[in-house]
């Protein structure tokens, strides 16, 4: 029987350090409010991921990480698109195109790319499958979750320092009026101009993320380096009512967490 839960009680690095300590094998699953993402570990170890419908197969991992250029790519697609990612590996292998080493190193590279995402969802669900693992025709890496974790638990303190930052997302961005600056001579990157567009008082910074289709981390993470450049400042949105005294949400005892914790690891030990 799968393992499921919410990842409010248990966050992506407390499941991973589960599964460290278990040494399980089998697949993680995890639905966020957007979109899924499956991570595979055997005896305890990272061994593949893939987020949502993102190009995860040999090709498009070797073509993002520029070891295969997007003309090159289009080409070896029309000419071997009947190939497994292994078939294909031991192909670009063979015609020296590619080292097994460049092989393993950018599928390394995404698999970690993608779990490093993961530590920033707090909102969802997760199912643990023992014994289920990826297609015997994918390439597959051998990663230590020990150091996966602690590269995650700094990670996690990074998300909590822009929370204490900005800790209201109902709240609007406006420029900051200065003489002789202009938006437009800023060097941003395509989520930061995203941003940028939508930046009104009517607008909140929850909206605003919304609307791009951002995470929470993702919007303060960028509204954060806007702030500290002094391109904007946040403002109460127009329309909002005056804030009242902040609803007190229940806080779950530390002494009940480590509990369900535990209670987690017998679960997954026992299955």
């Amino acid at each position: 029987m799968a393992l499921k839960g919410n990842l409010r009680d248990f966050s992506v690095v407390q499941l991973f350090n589960l599964v460290n300590l278990a040494g399980k094998t089998g697949t993680l699953t995890l639905e966020g409010p957007n979109v899924a993402a499956w991570v595979s570990f055997r005896d305890g170890k990272l061994i593949h991921a893939q987020l949502g419908n993102e190009d995860g197969t040999l090709l498009g991992v070797l073509t993002k990480a520029g070891k295969v250029r997007p003309e090159q790519s289009k080409l070896i697609k029309g000419h071997a698109s009947d190939k497994s990612d292994k078939e294909l590996g031991l192909l670009l292998i063979n015609a020296g195109y590619l080292t097994q080493q460049d092989i393993l190193a950018s599928i390394q590279h995404y698999v970690l790319d993608v779990v490093y995402r993961l530590f920033a969802w707090v909102d969802g669900f997760f199912r643990f499958d023992n014994d289920v693992l990826p297609p015997d025709d994918h390439i597959t890496v051998r990663l230590d979750l020990e150091n996966v974790i602690i590269e995650g638990s700094r990670r996690i303190e990074q998300i909590q320092s822009l929370e204490d930052e900005i800790p209201n997302l109902d709240l609007a961005l406006n420029f900051v009026e200065r003489p002789g600056a202009n938006i437009r001579d800023v060097h941003l990157n395509t989520q930061e101009w995203k941003v940028v567009s939508y930046i009104n008082p009517k607008n909140s910074i929850r909206q605003i993320a919304k609307t791009n289709k951002m995470n929470e981390t993702e919007i303060r993470t960028i509204v954060y380096g806007l702030l500290e450049a002094g391109l904007v400042e946040i403002v109460r949105a127009e329309g909002a009512p005056m804030p009242a005294q902040a609803e007190q949400f229940e806080k779950v005892n530390k002494v009940e967490r480590e509990s369900l914790v535990n209670r987690l690891i017998d679960r997954i030990r026992s299955m």
